[in-house]
């Protein structure tokens, strides 16, 4: 899922640096959501790894 936040990070630096400010507000906006999602995951993991190693 950070392999998919960062190609649409990509697509919208190149489409901001060509103009394309539609496309690139879209892309952004899927990259921001993408890495949201990635960081909770993360977050998760973490907490549910120092549990597990508790119990």
């Amino acid at each position: 899922m950070l392999y998919w936040a960062l190609i649409f990070l990509v697509v919208a630096l190149i489409a901001g640096a060509l103009g394309f400010g539609g496309i690139a507000g879209a892309s952004a906006g899927i990259a921001q959501i993408l890495f949201y999602i990635f960081l909770a995951l993360l977050a998760i993991s973490l907490i549910m790894g120092l549990l597990r190693r508790r119990g």
